[in-house]
């Protein structure tokens, strides 16, 4: 798939203000500073569609992206948010929740995790959450140009195994690097697929 366009729509709190649910749309989500909004702007081909930090949960509203005005890629925050207070984690995880149940025409959510780190708790109980309830998910795995092939080989062999406590078969899986641009083909081809079972 070729991105010919990418354009921001709205910025919302409510997943009753997005846009009307006539298009296939592709959540990203993550942990705090997993390289989510790098990884958004390497697929989009674009260096300031997501706005990037340092300071990590700069994400706080639900984006909605059009991609070749056929699909929406939608930036969710993060979760994990260690310095957020408890009433700002409870809004956020209440508008996210609410924003993944009920938007009729979402195709997929991709969890990123960075490949350096073991499988954390809430990257675990998120998953969790979104196979109680049906929600379709992939896997990428981020910033694969921080460790050699031998390892990267390992920590996806070490999560496989830790998620195959819990379900049946790992999940379909992209690893990825924004720095040298790797998966993006392939998660874009992954889009393209389901985007023709329309």
């Amino acid at each position: 798939m070729q991105i010919k366009s990418a354009r921001f729509v709205i910025s919302n709190t409510d997943y009753r203000k997005c846009p009307s649910p006539t298009l296939p749309e592709y959540a990203f989500i993550g942990r705090s500073n997993v390289g989510k909004s790098s990884l958004i702007n390497m697929l989009t081909h674009q260096t300031k569609l997501a706005k990037t930090s340092a300071k990590p949960g700069k994400t706080q509203l639900i984006n909605h992206f059009k991609i070749n005005d056929n699909w929406y890629l939608v930036d969710l925050p993060g979760y994990g948010w260690a310095s957020t207070g408890k009433e700002k984690r409870y809004q956020f995880t209440k508008m996210i929740e609410e924003y993944l149940t009920n938007r009729s025409n979402l195709r997929c959510v991709f969890v990123l995790v960075d490949i350096r780190h073991p499988m954390q708790a809430n990257d675990s109980d998120f998953m969790l959450w979104l196979g109680e309830r049906q929600i379709p998910f992939c896997l990428i795995f981020t910033k694969t140009d921080k460790l050699p092939k031998s390892k990267i080989t390992a920590q996806i062999e070490r999560y496989r195994k830790q998620m195959l406590e819990f379900w049946e078969a790992m999940p379909r899986y992209f690893y990825t690097s924004s720095l040298k641009k790797q998966g993006r083909a392939e998660v874009l081809e992954f889009i393209h697929q389901l985007n023709q079972k329309n």
